[in-house]
């Protein structure tokens, strides 16, 4: 390879600091900067502590070795974000590229800030010879396209893109399944079969990943559509593209699945998470006897309806009317019991697993609270839900709760349910599965509000209840757009805006809150309304501000606590990771 320069207008000037003009590798020795033989240089910005960055490491590795095998132009820097010497040296010793010594603190710390580093991983590649920037999302480029992307510019990219809108124009089931090397397909018992016996066919791409649930769900009702589709003779097949980066795991999972499957650990698996756009899982994409692209996601059709979707095949617009109006219908003679009873399963617990049946919750509003003790939000949340139950309680007798877990073992959920006064479902039972799937439940605490009639009268009663506590009984749109009318009647009569001794640098500007907020001046919740500075991010009560309390205005706060490992929290939400 040619040598680059690397003099003060270089990539050099960047990399030398202080006395140190080198740069070091895993086995100690010490390179100089000015010795770097590379056009292209990309500053790898990551950390041993960091998830994300251990299992992007691998990829850039194979990349960089790919790069190097065929003479490409291209070294890499690590800038250490670790916390101590030993896990940079055990995270480094993977790591076939230079580094910035760790001893070199102030020099780490000076690229962090020179190029902007607010997570990790961060990749930001460099032309060599003049220091230029040509992107800070090499990360994005490397997971997306390997050393297709290379040398790692804008330009690149877009011609990447080019190529690749022109392979959607002219996609066929082969060049979406194949690979150069590779013209086939495997079964789970280990058998090649040809690619050309897709071709004609209605064919699914199921995106999995072994050890998730919602996948592991998916498709299992996903393979009785797939047997009923066979049985009845339709030209339909599935294949799975697997996420694992395990082999044996993926081979364990896919044991349990009649269709077939690109090889685990192909390049074509991570090809086609962005052909696709992948942003959700479970997926289905759904491939025309053409080879072009009917659906990028038939997967929440098959959720919504169970195994009941295959008679939505091949999923064209009348057939999923068909499967739409069925999904009316259902929804119409919708009762309590439906959704509650299953077989034997026709009662939910009290105090002490005492059961109560169904039957007497029939005729009563049934709030149905998905939650866990592991979630910091459902514990901050929990307090307020319980004043609100015994306040409904107090003056509607026709009211009740039903627990439904995520909680991961009985002590836990016997513990947090020993806090709610109301009714439950067991910790493991089969309806719970059902229950979130029906309502789609993606995240903890939620409520779904069951009117009288067992109908379903609103899948986010947690926002209103959350804003009008109590006044939200029944839950109903009615009630809710009472109450949203009583507020703004409220504001009649109050400054649109005001100074306020408390943040003099801008005015407040009167804002009605959907959610609730917390008060930059007395530190307690609030909703509704508060006067708001948007460039500051700075929240008032109203009473706060007009120095008098507001009718209407309550204030409620509650400490969240961290989420377990796999789990993210954000405001007051948990979501699986």
């Amino acid at each position: 390879m040619a040598a680059a320069s690397t003099t003060d207008g270089g990539v050099g000037a960047i990399l030398t600091a202080g006395e140190r003009d080198y740069l070091v590798r895993n086995s100690g020795e010490q390179v100089k900067i000015s010795s770097i033989e590379a056009g292209t240089v990309a500053l790898y910005f990551s950390a041993s502590w960091c998830p994300p960055c251990r299992r992007f490491t691998p990829k850039l590795i194979e990349a960089y070795k790919e790069l190097a095998s065929q003479g490409k132009s291209f070294e890499v820097v690590f800038v250490s974000g670790d916390q101590d010497e030993e896990a940079f040296n055990a995270y480094f010793a993977k790591m076939p590229w230079l580094a910035v010594p760790f001893t070199d603190s102030e020099g780490r710390k000076s690229l962090d800030e020179r190029f902007q580093v607010r997570g990790i991983p961060h990749l930001v590649i460099l032309d060599a010879k003049t220091g230029k920037v040509c992107t800070e999302d090499g990360v994005e480029f490397v997971s997306e396209y390997g050393i297709d992307a290379y040398p790692f510019t804008p330009e690149r990219i877009n011609e990447l893109k080019e190529q690749e809108k022109a392979a959607k124009d002219n996609q066929t089931i082969h060049s979406v399944l194949s690979a150069p090397t590779r013209d086939y397909l495997i079964s789970n018992k280990g058998d090649k079969v040809p690619i050309s016996d897709l071709e004609g066919k209605y064919v699914g791409l199921c995106f999995v990943v072994s050890g998730y649930g919602p996948v592991e769900e998916f498709t299992t009702v996903l393979a009785k559509i797939y047997g009923k589709l066979k049985e009845v003779g339709k030209k339909f097949e599935v294949v799975a593209v697997s996420m694992d980066n395990d082999e044996a795991s993926f081979n364990e999972s896919f044991q349990n699945m009649p269709w077939l499957a690109i090889p685990q650990g192909d390049k074509m698996c991570q090809k086609l998470v962005s052909y696709f756009e992948l942003n959700d899982l479970p997926t289905l994409v759904l491939i025309g006897p053409d080879g072009k692209t009917l659906n990028s996601n038939i997967a929440d059709i098959i959720e919504e309806n169970g195994v009941e979707s295959w008679e939505g095949f091949p999923f064209n617009a009348e057939k999923l009317e068909i499967l739409a109006e069925k999904a009316r219908a259902k929804a119409e003679s919708q009762t309590l019991q439906s959704l509650l009873v299953t077989g034997d399963l026709d009662f939910v617990i009290g105090k002490d697993g005492a059961k109560v049946p169904v039957s007497q919750l029939v005729g009563k509003t049934v709030l149905l609270y998905f939650s866990a003790q592991w979630c910091g939000p459902c514990r901050a949340f929990l307090p307020t839900l319980v004043d609100v139950y015994n306040k409904i309680k107090e003056k509607n007798s026709d009211f009740e709760i039903v627990f439904i877990s995520s909680d991961r073992d009985q002590s836990s959920f016997d513990d947090f349910f020993s806090g709610m006064p109301w009714l439950a479902l067991p910790l493991e039972d089969e309806r719970k599965a059902y229950l979130k799937k029906m309502f789609k439940i993606r995240g903890i605490p939620s409520l779904v509000a069951i009117g009288p009639s067992g109908k379903t009268v609103n899948t986010d009663a947690k926002a209103p209840l959350a804003v009008h506590g109590a006044d939200a009984f029944p839950f109903t749109e009615e009630k809710i757009q009472e109450l949203e009318k009583n507020i703004d009647e409220m504001a009649k009569g109050w400054p649109e805006k005001l100074k306020h001794e408390l943040h003099e640098e801008h005015e407040l500007v009167l804002t009605r809150h959907r959610r609730p907020f917390g008060c930059d001046g007395c530190d307690e919740m609030g909703n509704s309304w508060s006067y708001y500075c948007a460039e500051c991010d700075f929240d008032l009560h109203t009473s706060c501000a007009l120095g008098e309390k507001k009718k209407g205005e309550e204030e409620k706060g509650h400490d969240a606590e961290a989420a377990p490992a796999g789990y993210v929290c954000e405001g007051d939400v948990c979501r699986k990771a």
